[in-house]
């Protein structure tokens, strides 16, 4: 790692600027939440990663059923000019097949490999300040569309649960051929007029009697 690089990863820390404007994930509340959690987060040098994965054909040819899934860690340390560039990207999976309900199996080398670092860490030299420190890693989240995101969690995103903000709560129904979803009032920020509105909080077998008697369009 070059000196540049190696000052670049405390970017988040040394140079970040509190606008109040989203440029980066360092000014998301998920980012300082997690420097409110854990002690880890006082050196600026222990990396926050990203884990994103997708399944695609690569031969662009839609009527094959052969899937790969690459798996990338992305170091969201580095300025946001610079943290999405590809050589950041580690490869650390490639699946050559649609794992499926197996990602776990796939995934578990990773895993393992990640908690070891977490908990004991990795001794390495700082270029930038020419010391030895010890290096720790942290995922804060997932990159990954809706139906990868079944893959990735094991919670289903389709069904009569497939909220997976909801799970076992989720009001759903079976209307029209499709699954449909209600009860997405009681999300509402409080101070919301909705929120308060009693009749409406109640209307969840109403909607449902309406769907049901009511037209459908079709597209």
């Amino acid at each position: 790692m070059s000196t540049h690089t190696a000052t670049d990863m405390r970017w988040h820390k040394e140079k970040w600027v509190d606008d109040d404007v989203m440029r980066h994930p360092a000014d998301g509340e998920a980012w300082k939440e997690f420097d409110r959690m854990f002690p880890i987060a006082v050196d600026p040098r222990n990396v926050r990663l990203g884990l994103a994965t997708d399944g695609f054909n690569p031969y662009g040819v839609l009527n094959q059923h052969h899937r790969t899934w690459p798996i990338f860690v992305f170091p969201y340390n580095l300025p946001p000019w610079k943290c999405m560039k590809k050589e950041y990207m580690m490869m650390t999976v490639l699946i050559t097949e649609d794992p499926g309900r197996s990602i776990d199996v796939y995934l578990r080398p990773l895993v393992d490999e990640l908690k070891d670092l977490w908990t004991k860490g990795v001794r390495t030299y700082d270029k930038s300040t020419r010391k030895m420190f010890t290096l720790r890693p942290a995922v804060m989240w997932t990159v990954n569309d809706f139906p990868a995101y079944a893959v990735v969690s094991g919670w289903s995103t389709k069904g009569y649960m497939a909220c997976p903000v909801c799970k076992e709560d989720v009001t759903s129904g079976w209307h029209a051929e499709k699954f449909c979803y209600l009860g997405h009032r009681r999300w509402l920020p409080w101070t919301t007029s909705g929120r308060k509105k009693t009749k409406s909080s109640t209307e969840t077998q109403s909607v449902t009697s309406d769907l049901e008697n009511g037209p459908v369009m079709r597209s």
